[in-house]
C-alpha cells in the first residue's frame, strides 16, 4: 500500500493550533511526531512488500515504534510487576490514547482497536501495516472475524492487547469488561495479565466527546506525562468456569490496583 501526504491544514485550523499551543512546544512535539510516523510508514511500506512481517515480527515493531513515539511525546513509564509470558491475552483499563504507547513499549503485542483509529491520518496506514487488528464497534461479523485474528495470532506465540471496557474513564473506576477476549484466552489457553494504568493527573485522560485534536495538542505541549504501569500476575483460564467469570476477576484486580494507588 502507497501513503500519499495528507492536505495541508486549511487556514482556520492554523489559527486554532496557534491558539491552542501557546507556545512553540505543542508544534515542535507534532512536527516531531509527524515527521517520525510519515518515515515509518514509508519505510515499512517497503519492507512489507519485500519481506512480509510475522506475528511476532510486527509486535516487536510496534513496541520499537511505541518506544520512540513515547520518547518524542515526554511519557515516562513507571513499571511495576512482572512482565507478560508470550502469547498471553493482555487486559488493561482505558483512559487515553497514551496508554497503549505506555503498554506496547514493554510488553510486545498486536492490539484490537476501534476501527475508527484506522483513518487518523498516517498513524491509521501505519497500524495497518503492522498488523493492528481493527473491530466495527457494534458488528458482531466484526468482531468474530477480529477474535479469528486474534486466535491464529496467539496461536503463534504472539500477544495480543485489549481494553475490554471498550471506552475511557478519568480512572476513577474500572467499567464492566466485555467478555469477547476473556473467550478468546479459554479458546486459546492462553494466560490472561491484568494491567492497571494510572495517570498523576487526570488531565492525560481523554474522555466523553472531546475532540482529538486540542486534547493531544495539550498533551504535545506538556514537558513530561508520567504513567504509573502495573502487570498483574498472569490468570489461567481454564481455573475459570465462565469467561464472564474470567472477566470479572481481572477486573476487579485491575480495580483494586487502582484504589490501593
Amino acid at each position: 500500500m502507497g501513503l500519499s501526504a495528507p492536505p495541508p491544514p486549511a487556514p482556520h485550523l492554523i489559527r486554532r493550533i496557534t491558539q491552542l499551543t501557546r507556545g512553540p512546544a505543542a508544534v515542535r512535539g507534532v512536527t516531531r511526531a509527524s515527521v517520525f510516523l510519515l518515515e515509518s510508514a514509508t519505510h515499512l511500506t517497503r519492507s512489507a512488500r519485500k519481506t512480509p512481517m510475522s506475528a511476532r515480527g510486527r509486535a516487536r515493531r510496534l513496541a520499537w515504534m511505541a518506544e520512540q513515539m513515547g520518547a518524542v511525546h515526554g511519557i515516562d513509564v513507571v513499571v511495576r510487576g512482572p512482565r507478560p509470558p508470550e502469547a498471553a491475552v493482555l487486559v488493561a483499563n482505558h483512559l487515553s490514547y497514551i496508554d497503549a504507547i505506555a503498554v506496547l513499549a514493554h510488553a510486545p503485542a498486536l492490539p484490537i482497536a476501534k476501527r475508527e483509529v484506522a483513518e487518523w491520518p498516517l498513524l491509521g496506514e501505519l497500524m495497518r501495516e503492522l498488523g493492528v487488528l481493527f473491530v466495527e464497534r457494534g458488528d458482531a461479523m466484526s468482531g468474530a472475524r477480529v477474535l479469528r485474528s486474534a486466535l491464529r495470532t496467539l496461536r503463534e506465540g504472539t500477544s495480543i492487547f485489549a481494553f475490554p471496557e471498550g471506552t475511557t474513564t478519568l480512572g476513577d473506576r474500572v467499567l464492566p469488561f466485555k467478555r469477547g477476549v476473556f473467550g478468546l484466552a479459554r479458546i486459546a489457553e492462553a494466560p490472561v495479565v491484568p494491567i492497571t494504568l494510572r495517570y498523576e493527573s487526570a488531565e492525560p485522560c481523554w474522555v466523553g466527546d472531546e475532540p482529538f485534536l486540542p486534547h493531544y495538542l495539550r498533551t504535545s505541549a506538556r514537558s513530561h506525562t508520567r504513567v504509573h504501569l502495573t502487570f498483574g500476575d498472569p490468570m489461567t483460564p481454564s481455573a475459570y468456569a465462565r469467561a464472564e467469570e474470567l472477566a470479572e476477576t481481572a477486573r476487579h484486580q485491575v480495580a483494586a490496583c487502582l484504589c490501593e494507588a
